[in-house]
């Protein structure tokens, strides 16, 4: 948004064993080197941007509080050119402090940086809160006249847009103010869960083991292993499962209280707004989804139940390796490679973008003790570069999680010429590029296929890719519109949420599941859930649209790329509906929907025919 609230330096997510280096069984992993955004904690550029900020916040409320309507075109300009530098430099550094305490998040002396730095640049932005208030007291005629006046300043239209959407939901200047210094208390909630989750210890084996190398266990060769982990996992999840509880619980609640402050109509509406995306297009492609449950996991499940050669499926078979798969591991530049072919062999340009973040210490990739799980893309701040997180165990899915986390990263790298305002991207198209560099990669290792066991193979990762993208995902969005719409009713007990968790699984996966004991606590490691509620529906809708468009790519019309690349730079400048237009796709329809998830269905004829 245009006034800072507490900043949460992390964006997208997804994956404990060995440290990298060149010893390490994938070979020599990369590391961050954060020297581009600050040297250390101590660093005399810190202090000076810190110095900056306090009085840059000060001054710009001293300026303009009370004062919009009296301004002319070019001082509102300079007015929101001054909110974006503060922006830009108040990004920076709560990008560092966040990607230092993400390496390392058991280190107490990294997590009390974050949590000091998140306090003073909290109190220092609390003055700014007036700006989006007062913007939307502006009469409409006045705004669009001083839009016209001024070129520089009509850029940023889609900002304004954005604010004023906010305009029915907003509350008193002095709410606004309160509620503003009390996100960082919110803050506590979000770091016990990672703090929690990071700290977790999984014996499993005679081995002990972090959340990611037991969660990395369920796609082991053997089943008694992955049965092991899965056990342990519920295990242990049962042993945390009050605090996780208590933290959704919380969560749920906070969030209750201040959409009913703001008058929002539903649990949702918040999200919807900042992903600019309307109700019925999200509702749309959850309803396209769950009507295709049968034919895409159901159907596919049962594929593989019979490939294992099992009556049944248990959890822990859910990603598992097929029997004709090639279990050896994929080293470092072996992945390079592959990803960095793909993307080149799309268009040189993007291999070009994509070069730095290999050689420039601009991923980090290796798994080590108290690094956080998953992975995601970083944009930091439009002058500087994102950052890329892995948890790199050498897998296929491995790959593509590379291809994907890189996709994030070129999208930002040219979506910054946008300015810090415009380049951030709404998370339902933020997902697009992401995609879209997983589909690069996986169609150029179909394309190297030599035999009918290898492209069903990658045929198959691809699907179980897909499923968990869009059908896990949905059924993940229905489980949190259940658990918002229970806590309304009142404190959810642990059992409560194990119910609610259940009644999505069994829906999604479909009728060859059995679910152990303990699976119904598999909602606890989510971390979605609890830094950005309803998000995951995005990476459905990502998928969907990146589908279509990839439908579109293949039919080979000229220009594809140049247009590719311009809906890249766009960042979010536009609505999806502008982007997409230049393809003849409208995500308003609901058949578009039909057409991506159609792109699934048709791998799975794939497979099925080649069983026959």
């Amino acid at each position: 948004m245009f006034h800072l609230s507490p900043v949460s330096p992390f964006p997208q997510l997804h994956r404990d064993a060995n440290a990298s280096g060149a010893d390490a069984p994938f070979g020599d992993l990369p590391e961050w080197n954060l020297d581009d955004l600050y040297t250390g904690e101590d660093a005399p550029e810190l202090k000076r941007d810190l110095d900056w900020l306090e009085q840059a916040c000060a001054s710009f409320a001293t300026d303009y509080e009370g004062k919009l309507s009296t301004l002319d075109a070019q001082g509102l300009l300079d007015c929101v050119l001054r909110n974006e530098k503060i922006n830009q430099i108040a990004g920076r550094i709560m990008s560092y402090a966040g990607l230092r305490y993400y390496q390392l998040t058991t280190d107490a002396g990294r997590a009390k940086f974050m949590s000091d730095v998140q306090e003073k640049i909290t109190n220092f932005t609390t003055p700014l809160v007036f700006f989006t208030l007062e913007l939307n007291t502006l009469e409409d005629d006045h705004l669009d006249g001083l839009l016209a006046r001024n070129a520089d300043l009509s850029r940023y239209k889609p900002i304004f847009d954005r604010i004023r959407a906010m305009k029915p939901y907003q509350l008193s200047d002095e709410m606004e103010k309160f509620l503003h210094d009390l996100g960082v208390v919110g803050d506590a909630w979000e770091r016990l869960f990672d703090e929690t989750i990071a700290g977790l210890k999984f014996d499993v084996n005679g081995e002990t083991l972090g959340i990611e190398g037991t969660l990395n266990l369920l796609t082991d060769p053997d089943r008694d292993t992955r049965e092991a982990g899965a056990r342990e996992l519920a295990d242990v999840f049962g042993e945390n499962i009050k605090t996780f509880a208590r933290v959704h619980n919380t969560q749920a609640k906070e969030k209750e209280i201040l959409d009913r402050w703001r008058g929002m109509e539903t649990a949702q509406t918040g999200r919807h707004l900042s992903n600019q995306v309307e109700p019925e297009v999200v509702e749309a492609l959850r309803n396209a989804v769950v009507q295709a449950y049968p034919k895409l996991s159901h159907r596919y499940y049962a594929l593989k139940k019979k490939w294992l050669g099992l009556d049944t499926m248990q959890v822990w078979d859910r990603n598992a390796p097929l029997p004709m798969e090639d279990p050896k591991s994929v080293d470092w530049p072996q992945a390079e490679k592959m990803v960095m072919d793909a993307y080149t062999a799309f268009d040189p340009r993007m291999g070009e973008l994509a070069k730095p973040f290999f050689t420039n210490g601009w991923i980090d990739a290796g798994v080590k003790p108290g690094k956080a799980p998953g992975a995601f893309a970083h944009p930091t701040v439009t002058d500087v570069h994102p950052y890329v997180m892995l948890n790199y165990l050498g897998k296929p899915r491995d790959v593509m999680t590379l291809a994907h986390e890189l996709g994030h990263g070129v999208h930002q790298v040219l979506a910054a010429g946008q300015g810090e305002m415009l380049s951030s991207t709404p998370l339902t198209l933020a997902e697009t590029a992401s995609v879209f560099g997983e589909m690069l990669t996986f169609r150029k290792m179909l394309d190297g296929a030599k035999t009918t066991s290898e492209r069903r193979i990658l045929l198959a990762g691809k699907v179980e890719d897909m499923i968990n993208t869009v059908v896990r995902q949905i059924a993940f969005y229905d489980f949190e519109c259940k658990l918002h719409a229970a806590r309304r009713g009142g404190e959810l007990t642990p059992d409560d949420i194990n119910a609610l968790w259940m009644s999505v699984q069994a829906e999604s996966l479909g009728p060859e599941f059995e679910f152990m004991d303990g699976y119904e606590t598999f909602w606890a490691y989510i971390p979605h859930f609890i830094h950005s509620p309803f998000y995951v529906y995005a990476y459905a809708f990502g998928d969907g649209l990146v589908n279509a468009l990839y439908a579109v790519y293949e039919e080979g019309k000229p220009g594809f790329e140049d247009k590719y690349f311009d809906m890249l730079k766009a960042g979010g400048s536009k609505h999806h509906k502008e982007l997409l237009a230049p393809f003849g796709l409208d995500a308003s329809d609901p058949a578009f929907w039909d057409k991506g998830l159609s792109m699934i269905s048709g791998f799975i004829d794939e497979l099925e025919a080649m069983e026959e």
